[in-house]
């Protein structure tokens, strides 16, 4: 760590808060273990490990549209019932079949909606295929091996949010970072494959019309569980990120080679992403140019 500031005295690098949407990163790792295992495929019908989605003839949504969230289910737009999503079930299998039911507006891979539903279809896919519960996964396969003692997608009274709803706080997401920015190993561990690292860096949305996506992310290319925040001339990934609407924003700059994060205490508020720009900009002129 070369830079570290901190404002408040009750809040600093240590402390947990909700990360909102910068928890798509994290559940986009967790799947990948599961393709570099060749336990999923990325084009695996969801209907071929939840029989709900075929008894409402949905069995032709992919893992890799659920990543995507090229589902075909609209959601509301508002932060808080994003982070809010799922609360009254109890578990992800009861969520998931729930949702199976529900009414579609397009053909899943036509549409680009941002929500919440796409990242719990895939959570419950790798919980079938795992045999264990998604956050006992998240934990083994990503917290665990990167230090992230802190974090989880656990909360009192409902099922994991894998899209919305992790906790975590600035210094074991910054792990996770490192983690990324050094080809998937941690600590001299291998924690993630060097294609799933490339995949993660790879514009995935084409030419799919955007029905919903936020002001923060507008402009990006969009990725697995993250966003190409700016390219090179060539147009290859050169800064990645996971912006959380309520104001947390976690990126990677490839050329720099550094990471950071602007870690926001609560996810109340929707907030534009002006900040978060302007942070990188100083960070950027005290590192020195990309080369």
């Amino acid at each position: 760590i070369v830079y570290q500031k901190e404002l408040g005295t009750d809040f600093n690098a240590k402390t947990q808060a909700p990360i909102a949407a910068s928890s798509q990163w994290l559940t986009a790792a967790v799947v990948l273990t599961f393709v570099e295992e060749g336990k999923i495929s990325l084009d695996d019908p969801v209907g071929k490990y939840i029989p709900e989605f075929n008894k409402y003839m949905k069995s032709y949504l992919t893992v890799r549209q659920c990543l995507m969230h090229l589902t075909g289910f609209e959601r509301d737009k508002g932060l808080s019932t994003k982070v809010t999503f799922g609360r009254k079930y109890p578990t992800l299998e009861d969520q998931v079949n729930a949702l199976a039911s529900k009414e579609i507006t397009a053909n899943a891979g036509e549409q680009y909606f941002y929500g919440s539903y796409g990242p719990a279809i895939i959570a419950r896919v790798i919980e079938i295929v795992g045999k264990k519960p998604f956050e006992r996964l998240a934990q083994e396969r990503i917290f665990r091996p990167c230090r992230m003692r802190a974090t989880n997608f656990g909360f009192d009274g409902g099922c994991p949010n894998p899209g919305f709803g992790a906790q975590s706080t600035a210094n074991d997401y910054l792990n996770f970072l490192i983690m990324l920015l050094n080809g998937g190993t941690f600590e001299g561990k291998k924690v993630l494959g060097e294609e799933s690292i490339k995949e993660m860096q790879r514009m995935q949305l084409g030419s799919e019309p955007v029905i919903y996506k936020p002001e923060a992310i507008a402009g990006f290319d969009v990725s697995y569980g993250n966003y190409i925040q700016e390219k090179d001339a060539s147009g290859n990934a050169q800064v990645l990120s996971s912006p959380s609407l309520s104001g947390t924003w976690p990126y990677i700059d490839l050329c720099r080679k550094y990471a950071a994060i602007l870690f926001v205490a609560e996810a109340k508020h929707e907030v534009k992403k002006d900040m978060a720009i302007q942070f990188k900009e100083k960070v950027d002129e005290a590192i020195g140019n990309c080369r």
